[in-house]
């Protein structure tokens, strides 16, 4: 793509090249702003002139369609510019979304926004209060903690995954599906498994079968299950002895996701999500689950991590504004001595 311009007046000319056909443009394409209306040249031809005596060259704009001149779109106001281009193609996933400036926000989220000083970092106990005070939703929300680190994932070494045992609970129903065989199916089910199966609850899975939150699995399964690699491992099912999920001792594994165990692991931007628990539960419980989730990160700190291990932390409600916590404050904090 070329320009041009005259000096004598402000005329700047836009075209394309030679291969673009009068017929692939439309009047959408071939438009501008200036002031309030909005104006439209579709098409204009530049053809190019010369005097046989004095050797000057010139360009006319016309209206005449000929395959040997080149489609172009001129405008002659100060200022003002108009391009011809190809349409674009729609936009899919990540891209398709709103840039933050032009989301719209409900009434609900600007009203509770405003309890909140943006970019100020909080002490971790006036942050629980806070949140807990944004809460005001028809349902009770899980809260919610996103930690920002200075790893990057794509190193082996730089990669952050582990489980915690939350001492309040999650506030959550979980159900337990568990793959064995022998003696350990019935172990499985009197440990309070809500499922139980082998090569039956295999091919179930295949099928399509996902009525479950956590799957477990005996290391003598696992060769089985590998070929259900690609059906779990998007949606983050698939057993794995660092989650937890892969162990000899079945009614442990159940009991303990049961009762708060959590399973978290850092995205390819090193952000690791973490749920704490429901905004209704008391601020001292939101607080032990908090420090038992920070504690657990730092004790698992890759090998491969250098500098500045925290770079940012913030808490929030599912649907609610975030706050940021003062990361300090937050890794000295110390519970109560009668909690």
């Amino acid at each position: 793509m070329a320009t041009c311009t005259t000096p004598s007046s402000s005329l700047l000319l836009t075209y394309t090249a030679s291969t673009v056909h009068v017929q692939d443009l439309t009047p959408s394409i071939l438009s501008f702003k200036f002031n309030n209306p909005t104006f439209s040249l579709y098409p204009l031809v530049l053809k190019a002139s010369r005097d046989r005596n004095s050797g000057l060259k010139w360009a006319n704009l016309c209206t005449k369609r000929d395959s040997k001149h080149v489609v172009v779109a001129a405008v002659a106001a100060e200022g003002a510019t108009a391009t011809a281009t190809a349409p674009s193609k729609p936009k899919k996933g990540k891209a398709a979304l709103l840039l933050k400036r032009d989301r719209i926000r409900s009434k609900r989220f600007l009203e509770i926004q405003k309890l909140r000083e943006n970019k100020k970092e909080y002490d971790l106990k006036t942050a629980i209060s806070l949140l807990k005070e944004m809460s005001s939703t028809k349902f009770v929300e899980t809260a919610e903690a996103h930690f920002r680190l200075n790893i990057d994932p794509k190193y082996n070494d730089q990669q952050l995954r582990a489980t915690v045992n939350l001492p309040k609970g999650t506030g959550q129903t979980v159900k337990v599906a568990v793959l064995t065989q022998g003696e350990k199916f019935d172990e499985a089910k009197n440990a309070g498994a809500d499922i139980v199966g082998g090569e039956d609850l295999i091919e179930q899975i295949k099928g399509g079968f996902m009525e479950f939150d956590k799957l477990i699995a005996s290391p003598d399964m696992m060769v089985k299950v590998a070929s259900l690699g690609t059906i779990l491992g998007p949606r983050g099912l698939m057993p794995n002895p660092k989650a937890g999920t892969v162990t000899p001792n079945i009614p442990q594994a159940i009991e303990e996701f049961k009762t708060g165990k959590v399973e978290y692991r850092a995205d390819k931007t090193g952000i690791v999500h973490i749920p704490f628990g429901k905004v209704d539960f008391s601020e001292d419980d939101l607080l032990e689950n908090f420090l038992a989730a920070v504690k657990s990160i730092e004790t698992n700190k890759p090998k491969g991590a250098k500098g500045v291990y925290w770079k940012s932390a913030h808490i929030c409600t599912s649907i609610g504004p975030s706050i940021k916590l003062n990361t300090r404050e937050m890794l000295d904090y110390k519970l109560p001595s009668n909690s």
